[in-house]
């Protein structure tokens, strides 16, 4: 499988490269590459009175894109703050089985909790939500197991308190989709 790790809007070239070596480890096999050029936010997805862009319509335009990519899957990375009309917010989106996802960075970093700054914290949660939501576009779905990475986080404590692997059920799931895709 390969997947293109496409920048969305500015973001931080070392977070991205951080991400693409979590997710060659998770996915054996997968090959990885960083697009060169950076994809414009939409500007319809943003909402004026949440101060927050839609996923989806980012999601769209990441399809929209995915089509002009020899990829796989493309997983958007963005630094905005992400919502879906029935959350306050999100860490990502993926297509069910689709070849898009994206994740946002925005709420990842322990800044943004008021906390010191932690390089290693902040990019073990992004290569979590990485490869969570690619997860989703190889058909896996919300696990009951807390601490495997396709546990839903609700709150940053959710994304710390699950690791980066699947669990024993979700790990083969895994294994297959990659045989077969």
């Amino acid at each position: 499988m390969r997947i293109a790790i496409l920048r969305v809007g500015p973001v931080d070239t070392g977070i991205l490269h951080s991400v693409q070596d979590g997710v060659r480890s998770t996915f054996p096999g997968t090959e990885c590459v960083i697009v060169g050029e950076t994809m414009a936010i939409p500007r319809e997805a943003f909402h004026t009175a949440r101060r927050q862009h839609h996923s989806t319509t980012i999601l769209n335009a990441i399809t929209d894109c995915a089509r002009k990519l020899e990829s796989d899957r493309v997983l958007g990375v963005t630094d905005v703050d992400l919502y879906v009309p029935r959350l306050s917010f999100v860490f990502g989106e993926a297509q069910y089985l689709g070849k898009a996802a994206i994740i946002s960075v925005h709420r990842l970093r322990p800044e943004f909790y008021g906390k010191t700054a932690d390089e290693e914290l902040f990019t073990e949660r992004s290569i979590k939500e990485a490869v969570h939501e690619i997860g989703h576009t190889l058909g896996l779905e919300h696990c009951k197991s807390a601490h495997c990475v396709m546990f839903f986080s609700n709150s940053i404590l959710d994304t710390d308190r699950k690791k980066a692997a699947f669990c024993e059920k979700c790990y083969p799931r895994v294994m297959r989709s990659l045989r077969v895709g």
